[in-house]
């Protein structure tokens, strides 16, 4: 039996979307199936075949408003305003100081933010710079620290005072997933009593649209009809929706959450990572890889299946993705997965969130904690048409009042990476 020392909690939660600034704003959209989808205004995206997405706007956050002195918001990029933003509400969340003199312990306090792409609006911004005078090479001095992928962890450490362990971790749209999981081995290790950890993304640019557009991957269709760009699982979907964004948890062993009487979300009990080793972006067949990592996560958590009765799926709206992550849940989950009796759901929050890469499994651990902590899962919005090939109770179009007594959160990324994250209700 674990110790307090070796017990994992989530006491803290932090969002910056499309949806709202804040996790009760976010959550609240999720839940209500209020979509953050748009047409695109970061960039002219009149000639691309994809042109919404889910953006934060510029009325609702300024980041200058989340750095202890202004002027490093200027040398920072978007990513990293997003993840300063995200780690800040998540210190007062969980009722922490968010700096050196306030933090309990600050060697004890570790950051691990993962991201699929880095700074990309710095890359872009510099190369075209770059382009247009080659005679002249002349660039920002602060181009290569803005646009490293460590570079937002590296950056809440300074602004918090955290110093235990700190990197970023990329592994495309399994990113945050993976630091959330790779922090809680941290604290049961006994390194640290403290990880924040999660996802970052700001990925609403040209280059990356170009790029998703050219492989086909984005939805097309509904540019005049922005809102209904994203239908997981459903008949007609036809790709993904972009969005930007942060997410973040505080994890915390148990013993460090009594000590200062900190409000409990939930426990963390298991995590689960594998690589599909079969294609660079297509998912492993019957998603035999996603299957390995959701089954490591339960094998940690000593759960039984019917132990979780909730999956917020990576759900991407993606033909390969929709199909092969359904084929892995009825895989790990079973007849509990397919009795059609509403003790098993599965739902995907991108339909409201846009898809944020590698922020996404961040945005989606603050879903599955709120949901343990409010008895209530987010609907996957837009669906309407049912697919035989994805066959299971996605909680359709509305919320689904129930007590979540265990919730899985799911994350693939190209080159075949997977994630699972486990968390199930508190108890003493």
């Amino acid at each position: 039996m674990k110790s307090d020392a070796e017990r994992v909690v989530v006491t803290g939660l932090g969002v910056i979307s499309g949806c709202g600034i804040g996790h009760e704003d976010f959550f609240q959209a999720c839940v209500d199936g209020k979509s953050s989808l748009g047409k695109v205004t970061r960039f002219d995206a009149s000639a691309y075949t994809c042109q919404i997405g889910s953006e934060v706007p510029d009325d609702m956050f300024d980041p200058k408003d989340h750095f202890a002195n202004p002027k490093n918001a200027k040398t920072n990029d978007r990513y990293t305003h997003l993840a300063v933003a995200s780690a800040r509400l998540t210190l007062k969340d969980a009722g922490v100081g968010d700096t050196p003199d306030t933090m309990a312990d600050p060697d004890r306090c570790g950051v691990f933010v993962g991201t699929a792409f880095g700074g990309m609006e710095t890359f872009e911004r510099e190369t075209l710079k770059l382009a247009k005078n080659p005679g002249r090479p002349k660039v920002s001095p602060f181009t290569i620290p803005a646009l490293l992928g460590n570079t937002a962890s590296g950056v809440i450490g300074i602004e918090t005072g955290a110093r235990g362990p700190n990197y970023g971790i990329t592994s495309a749209c399994a990113s945050a997933s993976h630091a959330i999981g790779e922090a809680y081995g941290m604290i049961v290790d006994g390194h640290v009593d403290m990880m924040i950890a999660g996802g970052t993304e700001a990925t609403i640019t040209p280059l990356c649209y170009a790029g998703f557009c050219a492989m086909k991957a984005m939805a097309t269709f509904a540019n005049d009809d922005p809102v209904s760009g994203s239908r997981p699982f459903d008949a007609d979907r036809g790709g993904f929706v972009m969005g930007e964004g942060a997410g973040t948890v505080l994890l915390e062993s148990l013993e460090s959450a009594k000590k200062r009487g900190a409000k409990i979300y939930c426990e963390m009990v298991g995590y689960g990572a594998s690589c599909d080793a079969h294609h660079i972006t297509t998912p492993a067949p019957e998603g035999r890889g996603l299957a390995k990592a959701m089954d490591m996560a339960m094998e940690m958590s000593g759960l039984d299946a019917t132990d979780v009765n909730y999956v917020n799926a990576h759900g991407t709206s993606t033909n390969y993705n929709d199909k092969f992550e359904t084929m892995a849940i009825k895989t790990v989950f079973g007849d509990h997965a397919t009795a059609k009796d509403g003790k098993f759901v599965v739902s995907s929050t991108k339909c409201v969130t846009g898809h944020t890469l590698g922020a996404a499994g961040g945005l989606e651990a603050v879903v599955i904690a709120r949901s343990i902590a409010d008895s209530v899962v987010p609907p996957t919005i837009n669906y309407k048409t049912a697919d035989p090939e994805c066959d299971l109770d996605y909680v359709p179009n509305d919320k689904r009042e129930m007590e979540v007594k265990g919730a899985m959160s799911t994350n693939l990324g190209f080159g075949g990476h997977n994630a699972a994250i486990l968390f199930k209700k508190y108890e003493e």
